[in-house]
């Protein structure tokens, strides 16, 4: 009995069961992506806070919906970082431990996953979360992994955004200035004018103060 039917029609059914969750998990992604935009950049600050949580209830059940998959994670752990941000004081670093954690599982699945935002992340988080004894902080850390970021998205904007604002905070203005001016280069992210229209913002913010400092 030829079996080689059968088994092209089970190769076949297994094959659009993968491309049906793919277009799930990007629907998914791209829904988390777009409502962190509006709430990061759009949203008033007295109702952001709220709006961060509800938003990190929806990245956590595609995390869990979408196991073994870094994107969920990654996008999990942006949204709690932000959420800790708005928040502040020892809730706040609660959620910057689970954020980090979070990128650590994401980087063991893909490291490369989300153009380098695995490490854009860890990075940011490094150097704005208090260091010892408080918090987990540490600018060699963060140095580190805002460099592996940029060496998987050399050109991207934030990736340069952040290590401009790293070297601002430690009193390297031309570096800051070199980075910066970089990052307000980066090329236009399809989707994310929001996100990319709030975040030249904020780098015309930190080019001024590093070029009236330097």
């Amino acid at each position: 009995m030829n079996r080689l039917p059968k088994l092209a029609l089970l190769f076949a059914a297994l094959v659009s069961t993968s491309a049906h969750a793919d277009r799930g998990l990007d629907h998914a992604i791209g829904r988390i992506q777009h409502e962190w935009d509006i709430v990061n950049y759009k949203t008033p600050e007295d109702k952001r806070d709220s709006a961060f949580e509800t938003l990190a209830e929806m990245a956590r059940d595609v995390s869990q919906r979408y196991p073994n998959h870094a994107e969920p994670l990654v996008w999990q752990a942006i949204v709690l970082a932000s959420e800790a941000k708005v928040k502040g004081g020892f809730r706040a670093l609660g959620l910057a431990k689970d954020a980090r954690n979070l990128l650590l599982s994401a980087e063991k699945i893909d490291p490369a996953a989300l153009d380098g935002s695995i490490y854009t992340t860890l990075g940011s988080l490094y150097y704005k979360v208090p260091g010892w004894p408080i918090g987990f902080g540490d600018r060699k850390k963060a140095r580190a992994y805002l460099e592996k970021a940029m060496k998987l998205n050399p050109s991207g904007i934030d990736a340069n955004y952040f290590y401009g604002d790293l070297m601002l905070e430690e009193g390297n203005y031309d570096a800051a200035i070199g980075y910066l001016k970089k990052a307000l280069a980066a090329p236009a992210r399809p989707g994310r004018e929001v996100a990319d229209a709030g975040r030249r913002m904020e780098i015309q913010s930190d080019l001024k103060k590093a070029e009236e400092s330097r």
